[in-house]
């Protein structure tokens, strides 16, 4: 069966381009029969970056029959995965985040999980010399995920492997990465098509703190204005989407990247206690200001206390 390589839920560029990757890799070198999946429809960043460099949409997989032979990128956490993970063929886990636990499988697996900002870097270094072989697309999204990810190398999880894969990329695809970077970000930044709920639920994870079941969602923007101005309209629609989404709460973070600092909405007092206890700030109103924080892996999510 062809193997189906996917990220998580909510799939922002590196969980739609890191597939790609892949499933080239294990189709044209390795010989193994691979296809790229998306578990949702991609940012609008993502969306951007498919279009720029030519490569074709995934299609979007609703469910997978159990058995299926499947490769997981760019996450390993149940909450974010198929509701039938442990009963897939998971043949291996290729990602950058901690570990989370909860997948079962069949039969030993290879696994790395290293402390990188992006996915694709690692299958960069895991491809060695056969990284040279990408076609131009198949960079393009490479460069495009490390980008996001990076935030163009503010984010405090950049690290100098990040960097070094990013420029020589950059230089093979004869590609400026400040004026790339613009192009990207301008495509994440545009979210007026999308309804309040969209918005919440777009780039999230789910999470639990002591017991609190958290919805911990970020928007990373250059725009930060255009999203604050909906914030009473945000706030309304997070009782809704935690009683779908079955979390106690929805954490909405707007980060801001070029000022480099986020802003959390306080709807209540229980996001307020969440804030104080969290980041160690004075709540006065409905929303506050989180001066150099722009990673939900690095920043927000080891930081979170009720």
């Amino acid at each position: 069966m062809t193997l189906q390589v996917f990220g998580h839920k909510a799939p922002d560029t590196d969980s739609t381009g890191s597939p790609i990757i892949w499933a080239w890799y294990l189709s044209e070198v390795k010989g193994e029969a691979a296809e790229p999946v998306l578990l949702g429809e991609p940012s609008t960043e993502a969306a951007f970056v498919l279009e720029r460099w030519g490569l074709d949409r995934p299609r979007v997989a609703e469910s997978f029959e159990d058995g299926t032979p499947v490769v997981i990128v760019d996450t390993n956490n149940p909450a974010e995965l198929p509701e039938n993970v442990n009963a897939l063929d998971v043949r291996a886990i290729i990602d950058h985040h901690k570990l989370t636990g909860g997948i079962e499988t069949k039969a030993p697996i290879e696994i790395t999980v290293r402390p990188l900002a992006c996915t694709a870097t690692i299958m960069h270094d895991l491809m060695g010399a056969d990284a040279e072989k990408m076609p131009e697309g198949v960079k393009g999204a490479m460069l495009s995920c490390i980008l996001s990810d990076t935030l163009e190398f503010r984010s405090p999880t950049t690290t100098d492997r990040d960097r070094a894969v990013a420029e020589a990329l950059a230089g093979d695809l004869g590609v400026a990465i400040p004026d790339y970077a613009a192009e990207m970000f301008a495509a994440k930044s545009d979210v007026s098509a999308f309804s309040e709920a969209e918005l919440l639920r777009m780039d999230s994870k789910a999470y639990e703190v002591g017991g609190t079941a958290f919805r911990v969602s970020v928007l990373e923007t250059t725009s930060p204005d255009q999203v604050l101005a909906r914030k009473d309209a945000l706030m309304s629609a997070m009782p809704q989407v935690a009683r779908e989404d079955g979390v106690d709460q929805v954490l909405f973070f707007v980060v801001d990247i070029l000022r480099e600092e986020a802003t959390l909405l306080v709807p209540n007092d229980l996001v307020k206690g969440v804030a104080e206890k969290s980041f160690g700030v004075a709540v006065g109103s409905d929303t506050v200001v989180l001066p150099g924080v722009m990673s939900r892996k690095k920043q927000i999510i080891p930081n979170l206390a009720v």
